[in-house]
C-alpha cells in the first residue's frame, strides 16, 4: 500500500525507460501495483513483452456480495496476467489459511491468471527447527490439490518471513537449502519434469547488493522484490543481476 497515482506513474515510467536503455537479455518482469494503479500500469507497459502486470491479491469467491473484494475475473478483465496469492503479509495480517489460499489458486487458474504462490516459515518456526515442516504443510494444503497440468501454470515464491522488512537475509546456503527442498517436494508430488520446469523465486529482503549471489544459486530462479522495487534504479539493478 505504497505510492499515490503520480508517484506510481513516475516509478513505472522510470523503470521502463531504464530497461530500454540497458543492454540485457529479455527477462520476465511482473509489476504488482495496488489495485487502483493496475489500469495505469497496464497502459504504460503495453507493447513491452518483457513486462506483465499482476494483482497483489484476489478474492476466494468468483463474484457476489463481498464488499471490498476484487475477483480474479476482474483482474483479468483489466489486463492482469498474474496474481500474488498467500503473501506473508496476507497470511499474518488477514489470517489467510492454506485452505482459503487453495480456493484462490483454483479461481485464479480458472481465469487464466498465473498464481505466484508465496510460502515460507516465520522466525519461531525457523528457530525451533520446523521450517521445512511449515513449508511442506503450506505446499500440501495450499497447492498440491492441483492436477499436474495446472501446477505447471504456477510460480512459487519462498519468503523467509523472519527476513522480510528486518534487513536480515537468508544466507545463500539457507536460501538454496529451502529452494532445493521446495523443488524436491514438487518432484515427490508431480515428478521431476514438472519440478525442473517450475520457477521458484526468493523473496526475503532481496536487493541490488545481494541479488546476484542469490540468483546464482541453482534452485533460485528470480526474486519477489519488496521495498527495493519502490526505487527504480535499485529495481532495474536487481533485474540486471539475473543470469544471462
Amino acid at each position: 500500500m505504497n505510492l499515490l497515482r503520480d508517484e506510481a506513474k513516475a516509478l513505472v515510467s522510470e523503470i521502463t525507460a531504464m530497461l530500454s536503455d540497458e543492454e540485457m537479455r529479455n527477462p520476465e518482469i511482473i509489476l504488482f501495483p495496488s489495485f487502483l494503479h493496475i489500469p495505469l500500469a497496464v497502459s504504460m507497459v503495453a507493447g513491452d513483452p518483457r513486462i506483465h502486470v499482476g494483482g497483489q491479491n484476489c478474492a476466494d469467491h468468483p463474484m457476489g456480495a463481498f464488499t471490498g473484494e476484487v475477483s480474479a475475473a476482474m483482474l483479468r478483465s483489466f489486463g492482469c496476467s498474474h496474481v500474488l496469492i498467500g503473501h506473508s503479509e496476507r497470511r499474518v495480517h488477514f489470517n489467510e489459511t492454506d485452505s482459503l489460499l487453495a480456493s484462490k489458486i483454483t479461481l485464479a487458474l480458472s481465469e487464466k491468471l498465473t498464481p505466484v504462490f508465496c510460502i515460507g516459515e516465520n522466525r519461531s518456526e525457523r528457530e525451533s527447527g520446523q521450517a521445512f515442516d511449515a513449508v511442506q504443510r503450506q505446499l500440501t494444503e495450499g497447492l498440491f490439490h492441483l492436477e499436474p497440468e495446472k501446477i505447471r501454470e504456477c510460480i512459487l515464491a519462498y519468503e523467509p518471513v523472519w527476513a522480510i522488512g528486518t534487513g536480515l537475509t537468508a544466507t545463500p546456503e539457507q536460501a538454496q537449502e529451502m529452494h532445493a527442498f521446495i523443488r524436491g517436494a514438487v518432484e515427490n508430488r508431480f515428478g521431476s519434469e514438472i519440478s525442473n520446469s517450475i520457477s521458484i523465486l526468493y523473496g526475503g529482503s532481496c536487493n541490488e547488493k545481494n541479488a546476484a549471489s542469490l540468483f546464482s544459486l541453482p534452485d533460485v530462479d528470480g526474486g519477489l522484490i519488496g521495498g527495493a522495487s519502490l526505487k527504480s534504479r535499485s529495481f532495474v539493478d536487481i533485474v540486471k543481476s539475473l543470469p544471462s
